[in-house]
C-alpha cells in the first residue's frame, strides 16, 4: 500500500523561502519518477515539478527559476525548495507520480504567502 506524507508548509512573506518534503513508502522510489503539484480551491491541480529516477528535473514556466526539485532515494523523500515566494503560490502543495496512473494522494501541505 502506496502511502504519501507531504511536509514543511507554511505562511511565508512574500520573497521569502520553504522547502517541502514529502516522504513515500510502499513503492521502489529509486526507480519511479515523482513530482510535485499544487491545488487552489476551486482551480484543477497543477504540476508544479517532476524529477525522474535519473535525477532529469522539469518545471512550470511559473515556477521556473524560483523552484527547485530535487530527491534523496535513501530517505524515500523528494523535496521542493522555493524561494522568491509570490502571493500567487499560495495553494496546498503535494506529490505524486508526474502522470496518470497516480498513487492514492497524500493530505497536502498548506502554503501561504502574504504580508
Amino acid at each position: 500500500q502506496v502511502q504519501i506524507v507531504e511536509s514543511g508548509g507554511g505562511l511565508v512573506q512574500p520573497g521569502g523561502s520553504l522547502r517541502l518534503s514529502c516522504v513515500v513508502s510502499g513503492i521502489i522510489f529509486r526507480i519511479r519518477a515523482m513530482a510535485w503539484y499544487r491545488q487552489v480551491p476551486g482551480r484543477q491541480r497543477e504540476l508544479v515539478a517532476s524529477i525522474t529516477s535519473g535525477a532529469s528535473t522539469t518545471y512550470a514556466d511559473s515556477v521556473k527559476g524560483r523552484f527547485t526539485i530535487s530527491r534523496d532515494n535513501a530517505k524515500n523523500t523528494v523535496y521542493l525548495q522555493m524561494n522568491s515566494l509570490k502571493p500567487e503560490d499560495t495553494a496546498v502543495y503535494y506529490c505524486n507520480a508526474p502522470r496518470s496512473p497516480y498513487y492514492t494522494w497524500g493530505q497536502g501541505t498548506q502554503v501561504t504567502v502574504s504580508s
